[in-house]
């Protein structure tokens, strides 16, 4: 999220979470410095700090300026790293992993008991928004015990397919660039329709074709 009055919009859908991107090359960088469209924000609704290889005195100092409720890892960060902020912020924290292939699942064993959560990305050249997909048969083959959220390119038309992964460990997803009129301007209708669908019960005796 990105524009005032686009962030009040999307908070009236009561989403779990709403990220803020505080990484300067990305076209999505929140760089307003008047905080108080964030704390008009629903205290359900939880505000995610997203930061890409930043320094952890930088990502603390922005956790206690903007009232985060949770950061996002992004980058290339370790395990002690992520460590350290737990013990500094004690503060939720969820670990982004590029993924390709499955031995890219592996990295996950040594983030396990210090993270609590995962997002799994379409691993690619840039950081996050890149609208593509990766293989998500490759999850199957993940057996960890942290939840995760899945993300990489999730559109409108994603709904069934979903609803049909079924993985014990995942939490949610991650909603970006397809949503999106521009970069951090979200379309709030296309994620409403969204959500509703994808709360629906799900039977997988009445489902209909992933693709229909």
């Amino acid at each position: 999220m990105k524009y005032p009055e686009n962030i009040l919009e999307v908070s009236s859908l009561n989403p779990d979470y709403m990220g803020f991107i505080f990484y300067p090359k990305s076209p999505r960088f929140f760089n307003n410095p008047d905080i108080a469209v964030l704390e008009a924000i629903p205290n359900n609704i939880q505000k995610v700090g997203v930061f890409v290889n930043d320094s952890p005195e930088n990502i603390l100092t922005h956790i206690h300026r903007y009232r985060l409720d949770a950061i996002q890892l992004h980058g290339a960060e370790n395990a002690p790293l992520c460590r350290l902020l737990k013990e500094e912020a004690d503060i939720l924290i969820i670990k982004a992993f590029p993924i390709m292939n499955v031995d890219n699942l592996k990295v996950t064993k040594g983030y396990e008991d210090i993270v609590d959560l995962f997002l799994f990305d379409t691993k690619t050249d840039i950081y996050g928004g890149s609208g593509e997909k990766f293989d998500w048969d490759i999850l199957l083959a993940y057996r960890g015990e942290k939840k995760f959220l899945l993300s990489g390119g999730i559109g409108p038309n994603d709904v069934k397919a979903i609803r049909r992964l079924q993985h014990p460990q995942m939490l949610g997803v991650d909603l970006n660039s397809r949503f999106e009129l521009k970069p951090g301007l979200k379309n709030v209708e296309k994620l409403n329709i969204f959500m509703e669908q994808l709360s629906q019960p799900f039977n997988p005796n009445t489902e209909e074709d992933i693709n229909g």
